[in-house]
């Protein structure tokens, strides 16, 4: 099934099991980015009249892409910019700690401010770049166009445990960027498809990657 439509994606989205007053969130998520982003270039302006299908199903999809049933706990979201999946994730699971990390100050502001705006007390907000952040072991792991896989792992690799699941939004490069990876990299991962784009891969992972600096095989 892929998401076509602004209607396709506001039906897919109404569709999932999502707490109370969560679509009301999603909803006044929608004018608080687009007033943030006549001040910072958050997202492309173009996807603000897509606003359900390229950041709200995009990024919720997340929860249910995975083969197994995510592990309940923390959710770590790296580099997380405009809040998506980060804000989207923390709206539709209440019950988590989603910490969100981005190291651009206006972006970190920007992530406080709404999540203050949307009521989501789950949220928490770190403005450091990762490899300053403090190791905290994450249940899931998300990074939405953050690094090149490579990077990605190896900066962390310290974050996951062997029961960690990563949900790696890649887009159109997705199965090539785990092709370039050792083979027990390849093995721990498997591509999703995107439901918001035809062309989209997302990488689905368990466990705590080794990566080492510099080598790819």
């Amino acid at each position: 099934m892929i998401l076509a439509t602004e209607e396709d994606a506001r039906r897919w989205v109404s569709s999932r099991p999502l707490p109370s007053g969560a679509l009301e969130q999603l909803e006044a998520l929608a004018p608080l980015l687009a007033v943030e982003n006549q001040r910072q270039n958050l997202v492309a302006a173009t996807s603000l009249d897509q606003f359900w299908l390229r950041h709200i199903a995009d990024s919720l999809q997340l929860l249910w892409v995975s083969r197994e049933t995510l592990p309940a706990g923390s959710w770590l979201d790296l580099g997380t910019g405009a809040g998506f999946p980060g804000l989207v994730v923390a709206i539709a699971s209440p019950e988590r700690e989603v910490t969100l990390v981005e190291s651009r100050a206006t972006r970190a502001a920007w992530l406080r401010h709404a999540a203050v705006e949307l009521d989501l007390r789950n949220v928490v907000v770190v403005h450091q770049r990762l490899e300053l952040v403090e190791t905290i072991e994450a249940a899931c792991i998300s990074a939405r166009a953050f690094a090149p896989l490579n990077k990605l792992l190896r900066l962390a690799a310290r974050f996951s445990t062997p029961d960690t699941i990563w949900l790696l939004p890649k887009g159109r490069n997705a199965r090539q960027e785990l092709l370039e990876m050792p083979n027990r990299i390849q093995t721990m991962f498997h591509v999703e498809q995107s439901i918001t784009s035809a062309d989209a891969g997302i990488l689905v992972g368990r466990g705590c990657p080794v990566i080492e600096k510099g080598r790819k095989r």
